[in-house]
């Protein structure tokens, strides 16, 4: 018999997502609903704004992604305002770029996505000497990997495990579907915490040129502002010590442990758990590797969609066949707009009162506040697993010899790619592609700066270009594809629409009544425990959803809204909202 259980919220992510999923008499998910729970208003204030400050509006949308908005923006004014930035501002761009991703991957690894695979309080009972070698078997020189660092870390768990765990508590700590040993535990668990501390390092080297994390100002429209810094020989020294530290961190303790998760869970991936649609696709922009306008550049990651998993066949991107529907979105009709001509109306229609008390999801009419995305019709995932399966379907030799040597590394088949864990993987391949790109462009702007060449804006009439203009930025966002389309008339913007990777991922069914990829990857796990989903954790964290980029919520009069209390009921397996 067919049971319905409820998510909601998902924990450890950024914003308010809920899951609905049916399953089967054997635990099995058959079919998934991801509906997002706040309204996104941001394109709506952007309306009658000077375009050259959308950047620092759009930024706003979110925090943890530290500034994509602000320079995708930026770049979508750029676009229609016909204005090429000069290197230098290129390579600063690059930068603080990759510092955001060697930030965002391993924080979202460690400390977002980690605890589905691994058990805290099973680590309390590990041999420190046995975890040892367990770090030397995945790595040569595995990251603060001794005895006395690992008896450290249980205690520091011992004492959280006095006081209810602390941030660990409310976790399924015992769960079937945990198949990590104590000893790997202990050792994810320390890297767990040392992932707190790296983060802070790379948010530094975000600093150096942005002038402040999360949110940077220094870019701007035709370039960037941070002259003084450039200039500064040890503030370029700075940022590579630290780029450095930050990929010994990746290098010793991130792949080792995305080895050791991937070889526990390898018949999960094996079996395609998690897949979703099959079909990806990458803008590829952001961070481009010479001075050609936008689209024209060569970048670092390659465009294009593979659809169906069909690695021999990579189609080319075209910003006009993208589409937003709104058949199962909370705004009001049915329309499938292309963003230049989208339409943010807000129409909430509620949940269905079951008699069993708890408040469904109207999955038949409209459900959430995210948009559902096309690109030619179809229905795609984007992330760093799209942009590692086009780049390697492109064949990219970065990307490919990254994936091959991880492949390797864990003897996987490239079908592994298509999994849950496959989408877990990519995160790291991409890490280390950027890191190795990361320093080159430090060495170019260094040598640059030396040679005398300090120019870092591109002058623009502003009256003769803002008259009547459209222009769309894009940008690959740790999280996928980020897109922002403006319409410019008089000096003024006159429609906005930014179309995000968790729209692109997180989204509703379609007009067509098909699935987004969040549902869809969900369709085939099986749940060990109903009551403790973890597995449907271990599906959506792979994505790292950011709600708060996706919809969000603004009272421009600076009112409250509204105060919610989400109270878990014991035993329950209907409403459901721990993690970790």
């Amino acid at each position: 018999m067919a049971s319905r259980i409820v998510v909601d919220p998902i924990t450890r992510i950024e914003g308010h997502l809920r899951i609905e999923a049916v399953m089967d008499d054997t635990n099995t998910i058959t079919s998934a609903y991801s509906a997002g729970t706040m309204f996104r208003g941001v394109e709506l204030i952007l309306q009658g704004r000077d375009p050259r400050d959308a950047g620092l509006l759009a930024m706003r949308i979110c925090g943890v992604c530290t500034g994509v908005h602000y320079w995708t923006s930026i770049r979508a004014v750029e676009n229609a305002f016909n204005v090429r930035i000069p290197t230098n501002a290129r390579l600063v761009r690059n930068l603080i770029t990759g510092s955001l991703f060697i930030h965002d991957h391993p924080v979202h690894f460690y400390n977002l996505h980690a605890l589905d695979f691994v058990d805290i309080v099973a680590a309390l009972s590990a041999d420190p000497k046995k975890a040892v070698d367990v770090a030397y078997s995945y790595s040569n020189a595995p990251y603060n990997a001794s005895v006395a660092t690992y008896q450290a870390v249980q205690a520091k768990l011992a004492s959280l495990a006095k006081s209810s765990l602390g941030i660990f508590g409310n976790a399924y700590w015992g769960n079937p579907s945990y198949r990590l040993t104590p000893e790997e535990d202990l050792v994810a668990a320390s890297h767990y915490l040392d992932a707190l501390n790296m983060q802070r390092t790379a948010a530094k080297m975000m600093a150096i040129f942005g002038g402040k994390n999360p949110h940077p100002q220094s870019i701007v429209v035709g370039g960037v502002t941070c002259v003084e810094d450039i200039q500064n020989p040890e503030r370029l020294a700075q940022f590579g010590t630290w780029l450095g530290e930050m990929t010994n961190f990746v290098n010793g303790a991130y792949m080792p442990d995305l080895l050791m998760v991937g070889s526990k869970y390898a018949d999960q991936a094996l079996a395609g758990v998690g897949e979703g649609l099959g079909s990806y696709m990458a803008y590829g922009q952001g961070l481009e590797m010479d001075d050609n306008p936008i689209g024209q550049a060569k970048n670092l990651f390659p465009a294009g969609i593979v659809m169906n998993k069909d690695l021999t066949t990579v189609l080319p991107f075209d910003q006009a066949k993208v589409t937003e529907d709104v058949t199962h979105s909370w705004y009001e009709g049915d329309s499938v707009l292309q963003p230049f001509d989208g339409v943010t109306r807000p129409y909430y229609t509620g949940l269905n009162k079951a008699a069993d008390g708890i408040a469904y999801l109207k999955t038949e009419e409209k459900y959430s506040w995210l948009k559902a995305p096309n690109y030619d019709g179809q229905r795609v995932e984007v992330g760093p697993l799209a942009r590692m399966i086009v780049g390697y379907a492109s064949g990219d030799p970065a990307i490919k010899a990254k994936v091959d040597a991880l492949l390797t590394a864990g003897k996987f088949p490239a079908t592994v790619l298509f999994s849950t864990i496959g989408r877990t993987a990519a995160r790291l391949v991409e890490t280390q592609v950027i890191a190795d790109a990361m320093v080159g462009w430090l060495n170019q702007l260094q040598m640059n700066v030396a040679s005398g060449d300090l120019e870092t804006w591109t002058p623009f009439d502003f009256a003769q270009v803002s008259a009547e203009a459209k222009g769309y930025g894009f940008s690959e966002a740790p999280r996928g594809a980020l897109g922002h389309w403006v319409k410019i008339s008089g000096g003024k913007i006159e429609n906005y629409q930014a179309v995000v990777p968790t729209t692109w991922n997180g989204s509703p069914r379609d007009g067509q009544g098909r699935p987004g990829a969040f549902e869809s990857a969900l369709v085939g796990v099986k749940l060990a425990k109903p009551d403790e989903p973890l597995e449907i954790l271990q599906t959506i964290h792979s994505f790292d959803p950011c709600l708060a980029c996706a919809v969000h919520l603004v009272d421009a009069r600076g009112k409250d809204l509204g105060t919610y209390s989400v109270v878990p009921t014991d035993g329950a397996c209907s409403v459901t909202g721990f993690g970790g």
